[in-house]
């Protein structure tokens, strides 16, 4: 198996080099990842989900700036974090109500049980703070056998005492690992699982003889399309072809190809279209924490219009593209540059272009791949655990991420 060091190198090339694009794919693989580190990191017997901690966020800090345009690798990142505290947080309660049973003398050792996970420093503290009370009357009455009438083992099973004592710690430092890992394999499956979970709602959206309008190409807007198709509602979609990568052209021929009844339009025609559309329906790059989207380019423009001509504007996207960042956090990197060749031709633009030391006028040549569309023009979120308003993702994002590692360069240092 590949260590740890070179599988973070090979993925932080294949960000770079944009060889793994799109929330799907880097989210998927993300995880996958921080899976295998998570698995083959040592941790100490004590502050177990410190050393996991630190682990995820220092792959994570290099994860993050190989793409900051890509969202979804630091909502991973943060998921996996806040993962490793609530799976410590359960272990440590149930321990902690554990060790309430039990009325440990101070000049005995405290006999540990074997159910019983390692705490951290926090729950340490609380497990101290529950020792010193006094036994209740309810365990009195139970007849909970007192450590001090306890006979003392001799050598030779003192031996085997403390051979049984390092397996059993052996057996609790794997526990906590063991959780986290198997909650990391749940989130995997809730992303392969995400665009079949919200074309589960389309029926519920979309309804007979309606007229849809969507924008570029997204594999969750056709497969919410498609769902509802496939349920025997008859409709029109009209899209728009999304230039200047014309993603609205593949997106065309799939719903085609589906049997759908499928119109295709410029974008500069979405104005001109829109008093006879019954809902807009678009994907997501990101949904940020104020309920704003990162969206392809041209987005915003369709958003306007819905708003002008009172239609539905509906985003659909998994719940890994919920950001807990804000738009205007500087962690955000809002737009990505792409080539100015898919606009112009070099070899017809050539003489007119800037070549970047000459005097007089010149050509600029600027391509953004994205938009970003405020809340106040967005209807609906229809996520994989169902349909939201704008102004409730705050309490989505407070359901997956824990504050502490909203910044990933400043936990680091703390």
């Amino acid at each position: 198996m590949p260590d740890t060091q070179s599988l973070v190198k090979e993925f932080v090339l294949k960000l770079q080099r944009r060889k793994v694009e799109g929330s799907h794919a880097t989210a998927r693989q993300t995880a996958e990842l921080l899976r295998s580190v998570i698995s083959q990191q040592r941790v100490p017997h004590t502050n177990q989900a410190a050393a996991l901690i630190e682990a995820v966020r220092s792959v994570g800090v290099k994860l993050v700036a190989a793409n900051p345009v890509e969202l979804a690798v630091g909502n991973v990142v943060r998921r996996v974090l806040h993962t490793i505290r609530e799976e410590d947080l359960s272990l440590a309660t149930t321990a902690i109500g554990g060790l309430g049973l039990y009325a440990v003398s101070d000049d005995e050792d405290y006999v540990e049980q074997d159910d019983q996970p390692v705490l951290s420093a926090a729950a340490v503290a609380a497990a101290s703070r529950s020792t010193l009370r006094a036994p209740s009357l309810h365990t009195l009455l139970e007849g909970t056998p007192d450590s001090a009438a306890a006979p003392h083992a001799s050598s030779s099973g003192g031996d085997s005492e403390g051979k049984s004592k390092s397996a059993d710690r052996n057996s609790r430092t794997r526990k906590l690992k063991h959780s986290v890992i198997e909650a990391v394999n749940e989130l995997i499956q809730d992303i392969d699982s995400c665009h079949d979970q919200i074309a589960e709602q389309a029926v519920e959206h979309i309804h007979q003889n309606e007229v849809i309008l969507t924008l570029g190409r997204s594999r969750t807007v056709m497969n919410f399309l498609c769902a509802a198709n496939d349920k025997q509602r008859s409709f029109r979609v009209f899209v728009a072809e999304g230039a200047p990568r014309y993603q609205g052209h593949i997106l065309a021929k799939e719903l085609v190809a589906r049997g759908l009844q499928t119109t295709v339009i410029t974008d500069s025609a979405v104005f001109a279209m829109i008093s006879r559309v019954n809902m807009v329906i678009v994907g997501a790059h990101a949904i940020m924490a104020n309920g704003g989207v990162i969206a392809p380019v041209g987005l915003n423009m369709v958003a306007l219009a819905a708003q002008r001509h009172a239609v539905p504007f509906v985003v659909v996207g998994g719940s890994h593209k919920l950001c807990p960042l804000y738009p205007n956090n500087p962690e955000v990197l809002l737009n990505d540059l792409r080539s100015p060749s898919e606009l112009l031709d070099f070899g017809e633009f050539s003489d007119c272009l800037d070549s970047g030391g000459g005097t007089g006028a010149s050509l600029h040549v600027v391509n953004p791949a994205f938009d970003y569309v405020p809340p106040k023009l967005v209807s609906l979120f229809i996520t994989d655990t169902g349909g939201h308003s704008p102004s409730y993702v705050y309490k989505l994002i407070a359901d997956y991420y824990s504050a502490e590692d909203l910044v990933l360069e400043q936990s680091k240092h703390r």
